[in-house]
């Protein structure tokens, strides 16, 4: 019997995410974002997610996007791929 790894080290934290962070990802076929919930880092590279309607998806990092709280408190979604494996506001 092979043994199973825990959903907390599967890579998800090298990429900048965490369980249940809420992410934004491009829809296939409207090309409208969609919200949904981070639930593991799949074997091809891609994120799987849970969409709003409960349905698993898995979505390549090229298509996801994270929120990004200003100092102010305003959001700002930003591109996974730009946030280089985690994000960190004020410092410069």
């Amino acid at each position: 019997m092979a043994k199973r790894t825990s959903p907390i080290d599967d890579g998800l934290r090298d990429i900048g995410l965490e369980i249940g962070q809420i992410v934004r990802y491009l829809g296939s076929s409207d090309k409208r974002y969609r919200e949904g919930v981070v639930l593991r880092l799949e074997r091809d590279g891609s994120v799987g997610l849970r969409d709003d309607r409960g349905r698993a998806r898995a979505i390549t990092v090229e298509r996801i996007e994270v929120r990004v709280v200003g100092p102010r408190g305003g959001e700002q979604w930003l591109p996974l791929t730009d946030t280089g494996g985690g994000f960190q506001l004020g410092l410069f």
